[in-house]
């Protein structure tokens, strides 16, 4: 064994654990978006959603992306841990498939995939077909991976030193760790496995220890969403317990079982794998899981209750320590950051409505209370701005999925629209400031045509924030009629406070907080449109556009 052969093992190493990140990721950007609206839909049922979460990390070939993904629905609030089991469950059993197709030993046709995936994704101007390309790319460098490693194996086994580290993997204690330990590394599960499929297809380690190793996989692939959720909700903590606590349990049971039968259970995996080790080492994963998930499916609500005792309490939901709600600089996943994001900025539209309400009531009814809490909400509006722009600016690294990178500029706009609707909040209470202090009367008429321009303006947003988080086009054609309309009334409403000064019903004063009162809700109404066609604009409002 020389440097070269050490460098070449190394190398070969490189190009499968990239040419597996390549597959995942192309795959997850090309249907990410696609299933992921899937898996939010279909998990009301925990049995469907084993089923969805089986065959969504089945295409996207990473349960890690799948639980994390998980993790962040349930912080978001889009699912709980109930229904956040059976999708736990799924992905379990589909990143067995991983395994299935490296044990398949493609490795002397790989080239032929890297050439096609090359054609298609640098000579092909259709996105799909781009993406499609990638895919088959990075399935292509996995198996030349696998090829190169297998080669500088057959030389590495020879060396003393290799055999005496492989042989302490005689001990399934050992061999756990060992599992443990890589996976943790390398992020991932089905890289794990493939190394053991080409080192016991080398004869490199007995597939007696096998079934030991992976059950350390499976144990080192909870890390991911255990790290994810660190900085999320409670629930979220609770759901990547509930994947460490089934991997835990499960395994200990399996390694029960196998620990006292090795081998007449190894002797039977490689029957029903025709004597094919590498075959075996792949089904050991895939039943083991299945069994697993068999196993623990009817016991699924005990292990939910149990991580209310890993991780007791509640959320402290308190807007005045300046936290966000639904988006972690530490969750951020290509999958769901966009997702994330709309929620948050929802949140964000919600606290800048009903502040610009707040600052309404204290125009009006000269609520020295009410202004305060203006005030200090429009801090918390600035924080999110802050921190959600930022949040946009990371997520703009990231290799999204195809439809929500075509959301992200849309989403910058947004938040920049809610926060000059706070600013138009802080507009008003400063100038219930300046009645309070300067005297300043304001007619009963005044503050009824204020209100009442008021009720429509917050129509308009509730609308808007509606088409825009949920993509609810049935109040489309009303936000514009509505717009339309708004404008139309603070022409009119001007018009009838210059007839009032011309009559000296009102006093100059006066008339400039009222003129910039309605001015400043009709913009706020401009706010509320855009928020509204931010991220879709329907086909029906893009004919009307290019009408005129």
């Amino acid at each position: 064994m020389n440097i070269i052969t050490i460098f070449s093992l190394f190398g070969g190493l490189g190009l499968f654990l990239y040419g597996m990140s390549q597959m995942s990721e192309s795959l997850e950007k090309a249907a990410g978006a696609k299933m992921r609206s899937i898996l939010a839909v279909f998990t009301k049922n925990r049995f469907i959603g084993l089923l969805v979460g089986m065959i969504f990390t089945a295409i996207i070939q990473s349960s890690n992306a799948t639980t994390v993904m998980v993790v962040s629905f349930v912080n978001s609030g889009l699912m709980n841990l109930m229904q956040a089991t059976g999708i736990i469950l799924g992905a379990n059993i589909g990143t067995t498939i991983t395994g299935q197709l490296i044990a398949f030993n493609l490795s002397d046709i790989a080239p032929l995939f890297v050439i096609i995936g090359v054609i298609m994704s640098m000579f092909c101007k259709n996105q799909k077909v781009q993406r499609a390309g990638d895919v088959i790319l990075g399935f292509g460098i996995l198996f030349m991976g696998l090829k190169v490693m297998g080669e500088s194996l057959t030389i590495v086994k020879q060396s003393p030193i290799v055999k005496e580290f492989l042989s302490s993997l005689s001990s399934p204690f050992i061999a756990i760790l060992v599992g443990f330990i890589a996976t943790s590394i390398l992020q991932s599960s089905s890289a794990t496995v493939g190394i053991i499929i080409l080192m016991a297809s080398q004869n490199l380690i007995q597939f007696m220890i096998c079934p030991f190793v992976i059950l350390g996989c499976n144990i080192g692939s909870c890390v991911s969403a255990l790290l994810a959720s660190l900085n999320g909700r409670k629930d979220a903590k609770r759901a990547a317990m509930i994947h460490f606590l089934f991997n835990v349990i499960g395994s200990a049971i399996m390694f029960t079982v196998i620990f006292i039968f090795t081998k007449p259970i190894t002797g039977a995996l490689l029957g029903i794998s025709g004597g094919n080790v590498a075959r075996a080492v792949a089904n050991t994963h895939s039943l083991m899981k299945i069994i697993e998930v068999a196993m623990l499916f009817p016991f699924m609500g005990w292990i939910v209750k149990l991580t209310y005792k890993v991780v007791p309490g509640n959320d402290d939901t308190d807007e005045d320590e300046y936290e966000l709600n639904y988006i972690k600089q530490s969750m951020m996943s290509p999958a769901t950051a966009v997702m994330d994001a709309i929620h948050e900025i929802e949140h964000m539209g919600k606290v800048a409505m009903s502040n610009l309400e707040l600052s309404m009531h204290a125009l009006c009814e000269l609520d020295g209370e009410a202004i305060e809490k203006v005030y200090k909400t429009e801090k918390y509006i600035d924080f999110m701005n802050s921190k959600i722009t930022d949040y946009l600016v990371r997520a703009n690294e990231l290799e999204l999925p195809t439809a929500d990178a075509d959301k992200l500029g849309g989403l910058f706009h947004v938040v920049n629209d809610i926060e000059r609707i706070g600013d138009h909040a802080e507009n008003m209470a400063e100038a219930a400031r300046e009645r309070i202090d300067s005297g300043v009367k304001l007619s009963d008429k005044a503050i009824r045509q204020m209100n009442d321009m008021m009720k429509s303006v917050q129509t308009l947003l509730e609308y808007a924030l509606d088409m825009f988080t949920n993509g609810n086009q049935e109040h489309m054609r009303e936000i514009l009629e509505l717009e339309d309309a708004i404008d139309e009334l603070e022409k009119k409403l001007q018009r009838s406070h210059i007839k009032r000064l011309t009559k000296n019903k009102c006093t100059p004063e006066a008339g400039m907080i009222f003129a910039d009162a309605v001015s400043g809700l009709e913009r706020v109404a401009d706010h509320g449109t855009n928020i509204a066609f931010a991220i879709m604009v329907p086909d029906e409002y893009k004919s009307d556009e290019e009408e005129e």
